[in-house]
C-alpha cells in the first residue's frame, strides 16, 4: 500500500519519525479521505504550504514550508498550532477559528510576525491565506495554510529608503558640524535596524578601527557595531558610526552589508565636505594670489597737466572668477598721455599672469615706438605670435593728444574687440563710441588694425571700462552699454574721482557682480 509520505521528499524521514498514533490525527492508517487528499496536495505543491487538521489545528506541511519555521521544524510536524506558536497565536488564533467556523478564507499581506525560530524573537513578514478543507459530508475538518515569506522584501526596501533619503539629505552638505544635525534624525527613526544610533567625532581613530572599516563589540550583552567614516586612519577629521544591532534581526551578512552601505554614505559626505573645503582654501589662495599680482600691476594712474585720470580695480563677488583685467596709463615723450584698458580671456591665476605679460609688452611697445594705437596692437598681436605668448584679450589702447586750436584735445584709439569708451560732453549729453569691431588680440599675427579719432573739449570726459560693469545674465551687452552711457548723462559736474564711485556704487545694488571691474575715467582740463 503506497504511503500518504511517498511525495515528502526530503521530509519523509521526518514524517515516519512521527509517532502518528499518539497526536489527535491518529494512526495513518485511520485517516479520513478528506485528510490524505488535503496531504498529498500540500505535499506536490512547491508553495509554502501547511495544513492546519482538525480543532488541535495539528501541522502537516511541505519541504518549502520549512524555511518559514526554521528551528521549528521537526518539532512541528504532527503539533498543535497553539504549541508551535505561541508567540503569534493571539494574532493567528482568530483567523484560523474564523475559516474554520465556516466565515470564508482569509487573506494578509506582508503582516508581521516576530517569530522565535532561531532561538530568539525575530521580526518577520508573511503574506497568506487560510482556507477551508471540506470532508464528503461538507463539513470543514481543517485550514490550508499557503504562505510567503516577505521579511526580506520588506527590510530591503525600508533600508533602501533609508539609504535613498539619506543621500538626499547630505547632497549639499558643506560642512562637518552639519551632519549630526542632518543626518542622526533620519537614522534614529529607523529603530527596527539602527537602535541606540549615534554617529562620534574624535580626536583620534579608536585602536580597534585603524586596521578594519567594521568592529563588533559583545562584550555588554548586545551587540554593537563601530564603523569606520573615513577613508583612511590618518585623515584630518575622524568619524564613527556606531550603533546597536536589533536583538530581533539575524546578525548576517546581509545586515552588515546595510550598516557598510549607511556607513558609505556618510563617508562620501564626509569626503565631498572635506574636498569642498580643500577646494575653497586652494581657491582662495589662487584668487588671493592673482588678486595681488593685478593690484601689484594696476598701479596710480599717470599725472598730468592737462588730464585728471581717475581708475578702480574691483574684484569678481565669486572666487572662482578672478582674472586678467587691467588698466594702464603713461605719458610720452612728446606731450601726449595713452591710457589702455582690457580684458584676457579666463577666470584663473592663469588669466593673471598672461594679463601680466600682455599690459607689459603693450606698454614697452607703445612707449618705444611712439606709434599710432592702431600700428602699437598690430606689433603686440606680432609679438604675441612670435614669442608664443598663447592668450587672447580685448583692449582698447586711447591716446589723448593736447593742444586744439579750441584749448581741447584729440582722442586717438583702437578697439581690439573690448567695449566702446563712452563721451560725456561738458553739457552733459552722452555719446557712445561705437567702431566697427576688431579682432581679439592674439587672435592673428596679421591683424589690419584702425584708428578712430574724435575731438574732445575742454571738461569733457571719457569712461573706459571692462564687462564686469555691464554684463549681466539674460540682458544684451549692447543694451546694456547704452543703460551706462544713460546713468552718466548728466553727471558733467561729478569729479572722475566721484564718478568712479557711483558707477561702482550703482553697480553693486543692481546686483552683485560675477566678473572683475577695471574703470577708468578720464576728464580733460576746462577751459
Amino acid at each position: 500500500m503506497a504511503s500518504p509520505f511517498d511525495d515528502a521528499g526530503s521530509l519523509r524521514e521526518a514524517y515516519e519519525a512521527v509517532d502518528w498514533a499518539a497526536t489527535p490525527l491518529g494512526p495513518v492508517e485511520s485517516w479520513s479521505p478528506a485528510l490524505l487528499s488535503a496531504v498529498g496536495l500540500t505535499l506536490n505543491t512547491r508553495f509554502a504550504a501547511t495544513l492546519l487538521w482538525g480543532p488541535e489545528f495539528i501541522l502537516v506541511y511541505n519541504e518549502a514550508y520549512v524555511p518559514l519555521i526554521a528551528g521549528k521544524h521537526p518539532a512541528a510536524l504532527g503539533a498543535p498550532a497553539e504549541l508551535v506558536f505561541p508567540e503569534i497565536w493571539a494574532t493567528i488564533d482568530p483567523m484560523l477559528r474564523s475559516v474554520r467556523a465556516g466565515e470564508g478564507a482569509t487573506w494578509v499581506q506582508d503582516l508581521r510576525l516576530d517569530l522565535d525560530r532561531r532561538g530568539f524573537l525575530e521580526e518577520c513578514y508573511f503574506t497568506f491565506s487560510y482556507s477551508a478543507v471540506t470532508g464528503a459530508d461538507g463539513r470543514i475538518e481543517g485550514v490550508i495554510d499557503i504562505a510567503a515569506e516577505t521579511t526580506a522584501q520588506l527590510q530591503a526596501r525600508r533600508r533602501l529608503e533609508l539609504l535613498s533619503r539619506l543621500t538626499y539629505l547630505l547632497a549639499d552638505l558643506d560642512d562637518v558640524s552639519e551632519l549630526l544635525d542632518r543626518a542622526l534624525p533620519l537614522l534614529r527613526a529607523d529603530e527596527a535596524d539602527l537602535p541606540g544610533v549615534a554617529i562620534e567625532l574624535p580626536e583620534q581613530l579608536p585602536p580597534r578601527l585603524a586596521d578594519t572599516d567594521l568592529f563588533l563589540d559583545d562584550t555588554g550583552g548586545t551587540t554593537v557595531a563601530h564603523l569606520r567614516l573615513t577613508a583612511v586612519p590618518s585623515a584630518p577629521q575622524h568619524a564613527v558610526l556606531v550603533t546597536g544591532l536589533s536583538p530581533h534581526l539575524p546578525h548576517d551578512e546581509e545586515y552588515l552589508r546595510f550598516l557598510r552601505l549607511t556607513a558609505a554614505v556618510l563617508a562620501q559626505a564626509l569626503d565631498r565636505v572635506h574636498a569642498r573645503q580643500s577646494e575653497r582654501r586652494v581657491a582662495a589662495m589662487q584668487r588671493q594670489m592673482s588678486e595681488a599680482l593685478q593690484r601689484s600691476l594696476l598701479t596710480l594712474p599717470v599725472r598730468a597737466e592737462h588730464l585728471e585720470i581717475a581708475v578702480r580695480y574691483q574684484p569678481a563677488a565669486e572666487q572662482v572668477f578672478v582674472g586678467g583685467d587691467w588698466y594702464d596709463s603713461f605719458a610720452l615723450a612728446d606731450d601726449r598721455v595713452v591710457v589702455v584698458i582690457g580684458d584676457v580671456t579666463g577666470h584663473d591665476q592663469r588669466a593673471a599672469a598672461e594679463m601680466a605679460q600682455l599690459r607689459n609688452l603693450l606698454r614697452g611697445i607703445a612707449f618705444t615706438s611712439r606709434e599710432s594705437p592702431a600700428l602699437v596692437l598690430g606689433a603686440v598681436d606680432a609679438a604675441m605670435n612670435g614669442l608664443e605668448i598663447g592668450a587672447l584679450a580685448t583692449a582698447v589702447l586711447a591716446e589723448f593728444v593736447p593742444g586744439t586750436p579750441t584749448g581741447g584735445h584729440t582722442m586717438r584709439w583702437s578697439n581690439a574687440g573690448h567695449l566702446p569708451p563712452i563721451l560725456l560732453a561738458p553739457d552733459g549729453t552722452c555719446t557712445v563710441l561705437d567702431t566697427v569691431p576688431e579682432a581679439l588680440l592674439g587672435l592673428a599675427a596679421d591683424t589690419v588694425r584702425s584708428d578712430h579719432s574724435v575731438r574732445i573739449e575742454p571738461g569733457s570726459t571719457v569712461v573706459l571700462y571692462t564687462d564686469g560693469l555691464v554684463e549681466r545674465r539674460g540682458d544684451l551687452l549692447t543694451a546694456s552699454v547704452r543703460k551706462l552711457a544713460g546713468s552718466l548723462a548728466g553727471r558733467q559736474g561729478l569729479s572722475p574721482e566721484r564718478l568712479c564711485d557711483e558707477l561702482l556704487r550703482e553697480t553693486g545694488t543692481d546686483v552683485e557682480s560675477d566678473d572683475d571691474i577695471v574703470l577708468t575715467v578720464v576728464r580733460t582740463a576746462g577751459r
